[in-house]
């Protein structure tokens, strides 16, 4: 067992509680289609065009994850198109001040150095 392991839930392990939510958060897409959904509810279709370049399969896979995290909630609409709306739970938007606080940390600190991969995968310096 590790050091982290042997302190998980004291309340000094700073590691606590940031595993799971990196694992969540980490996955390509999430912090963009929540991001999207901070400031309102969406069509499928207008998050799909919100999150450039992800597929519609995976914008369902990455929706039904947060679903299952509690973090947004699907809405059928009532009528004969029922169209699907999708909202952040009350636990999906209290994470509205962290994402504002990472938004004004990559714009100050990333902006000018972030790395990008070009078309050989290769990173460097954004131009």
């Amino acid at each position: 067992m590790t050091d982290r392991m042997a302190g998980a839930g004291e309340e000094d392990d700073p590691c606590e509680g940031i595993e799971p939510l990196f694992e969540l958060l980490g996955k390509r897409w999430t912090g963009l289609i929540l991001a999207a959904l901070m400031h309102k509810p969406a069509f499928f279709a207008e998050l799909h065009r919100s999150v450039v370049g992800i597929s519609a399969r995976m914008l369902t896979e990455r929706l039904a994850e947060l679903s299952a995290h509690g973090l947004v909630v699907r809405e059928v609409g009532a009528g004969r198109s029922c169209r699907v709306s999708y909202r952040l739970t009350d636990a999906g938007a209290a994470l509205g001040p962290a994402f504002a606080m990472l938004r004004r940390w990559g714009v100050e600190h990333l902006t000018d150095t972030a790395l990008v991969s070009d078309v050989s995968g290769e990173s460097g310096p954004r131009p």
